[in-house]
């Protein structure tokens, strides 16, 4: 039972379910069903967050996955709704590449990545991944670039340089 990308606000935070999965375990009685669930939580103007919920029905999981996801969301820096720069993610086998685009270009991204953008406030953005399609790993590395955008300022003072 794959369910991929319901959207729902709830006040003003976004939630996007990214994959929901079925596991199943056999007992004395038969098949004892479990799920799980990958929700992306964001507020639209530069905080997101995923979260992972399991329980033994859909909805209870989803639930937990996104009350996961508003505890770990995180800020991220955009500039007029891009990144500032390009960046390289990774986690596991999969690699996210984010590049800034300019104004009416869009989210140019597959289904996972594009989830978190959104998600994230970011309007303009093209991006590219590699490796290992899974949406989960996808949505971490996603997670990894964003963690690593930094703003103008604070690489220069990281460098001891001025760019202007």
């Amino acid at each position: 039972m794959a369910t991929d990308n319901i959207e729902s606000v709830r006040g003003e935070l976004i939630d996007k379910v990214i994959k929901i999965r079925r596991c199943a375990a056999v007992v004395k009685g038969g098949r004892r069903f479990s799920f799980t669930a990958m929700v992306v939580v964001g507020d639209g103007n530069g905080r997101v967050g995923w979260g992972y919920g399991k329980a033994n029905e859909v909805p209870p999981a989803v639930s937990k996955a996104v009350k996961d996801g508003t505890r770990r969301m995180s800020p991220i820096h955009l500039v007029d709704g891009t990144v500032p720069h390009l960046v390289k993610g990774r986690y596991g086998a999969a690699e996210v590449v984010l590049v800034p685009a300019g104004p009416g270009t869009g989210v140019i991204a597959g289904a996972a990545v594009r989830a978190v953008c959104e998600a994230a406030g970011i309007k303009n953005i093209l991006t590219k991944s590699f490796g290992n399609t899974n949406p989960i790993n996808l949505v971490k590395a996603t997670m990894d670039a964003l963690q690593q955008l930094r703003p103008r300022g604070e690489v220069e003072r990281l460098r001891g340089v001025s760019l202007s």
